[in-house]
């Protein structure tokens, strides 16, 4: 149960095209993740394969039964929100249990699958209050447990943790993935955080203006960007381009370097310039490195660094990994 897949899904508001010719099978209790920049369409896609929005074009299947068309009570699907979507005048036990109640489960039923939903989420404590005496982290757990009670074919989440702070965003995305490996559940969600993406994905579908630029595992993607804007998104510092002429190489239009593939040292690198910024992060140091025609240049190092700003440093790549891309932006070689 659980299995998805899309074929050459479109989707149109007017004339304006915000997907296009979307292709992706999603196997039983794999975990998938929607990643791009803001507008890039994969919120309107998950609501597409919820039903909250119609296809334009195209057929989306939910255990190989075709669902467009369908509204999303009957799709087998149940969907966790960036903004929780809580009753406040609803318990907790009963803001999980409404669903239930309103397509009449047993009450024997509804019990044991809240009492069941409440240990995996360590909410026993919390359920008699409402959504307002709740912390963000809670109420989002709440939203969860609410969908883990429907037992769902297909679990969506559409950026839940973005109104969390940092701290949470960490300890819910620990309990996102720990859900999933009890759970066995088939889960789609969306992020603009690569990662989250990196962290909790078995693969990554990568969209730029409705269209998917790769699909891969977390490191696939990292190791093997099949073009510049993917191998521009994954990874965080992200990386480097530069103008192949301004070093030197005619066998590419622009080359690609990780900050964290790049060492520095007084000369002998491949390129030179001037510190022009430092952020010390405790186990990490990125230096940004003002190489004149060359650009701006990451470069991340393990532990503690001191540089002082405007100090002349000579940048040495790694010269099995760097990339090299042609005119259109496709990856030659690395």
């Amino acid at each position: 149960m659980g299995s998805l897949q899309l074929n050459d899904i479109s989707k149109k508001f007017g004339s304006v095209e915000v997907l296009n010719g979307i292709d992706l099978e999603v196997a039983d209790g794999e975990f998938v993740v929607f990643v791009g920049p803001s507008g890039c369409g994969k919120s309107t896609l998950l609501r597409t394969i919820a039903g909250l929005e119609d296809a334009s074009g195209g057929t989306i299947r939910i255990d190989d039964e075709v669902v467009n068309g369908k509204p999303p009570t009957d799709r087998g699907i149940a969907m966790v929100f960036q903004t929780y979507a809580l009753y406040p005048h609803l318990s907790v036990r009963d803001n999980m249990s409404l669903g239930l109640k309103q397509t009449k489960t047993p009450r024997d039923e509804i019990v044991q699958r809240v009492d069941l939903a409440t240990r995996m989420l360590s909410l026993e404590d919390y359920l008699e209050r409402r959504p307002a005496e709740l912390s963000g982290g809670q109420r989002q757990r709440v939203a969860i447990g609410r969908a883990i009670v429907r037992k769902p074919k297909l679990f969506l989440f559409d950026e839940p943790l973005s109104n969390l702070d940092a701290a949470l965003r960490v300890n819910t995305r620990l309990e996102i993935a720990r859900l999933h490996r009890e759970l066995g559940a088939t889960m789609v969600y969306v992020t603009h955080d690569q990662t989250e993406a990196m962290t909790l994905a078995d693969r990554i579908v990568v969209l730029n203006a409705g269209k998917v630029e790769q699909i891969g595992s977390p490191m696939e993607l990292y190791n093997h960007p099949a073009n510049r804007f993917v191998a521009g998104f994954i990874g965080s510092p992200q990386m480097n381009f530069i103008d192949a002429a301004v070093v030197g190489d005619t066998s590419a239009a622009t080359l690609g370097i990780r900050p964290e593939h790049i060492s520095v040292g007084s000369e002998g690198g491949d390129v030179e310039g001037v510190v022009s910024h430092v952020e010390h992060l405790g186990a990490d140091t990125n230096l940004f490195l003002d190489c004149g025609a060359a650009g701006l240049l990451a470069v991340r190092l393990f532990g503690e660094h001191d540089f002082a700003i405007d100090a002349k440093l000579a940048a040495r790549f790694q010269p099995d990994r760097v990339y090299r891309f042609d005119r259109d932006g496709i990856v030659m070689r690395r």
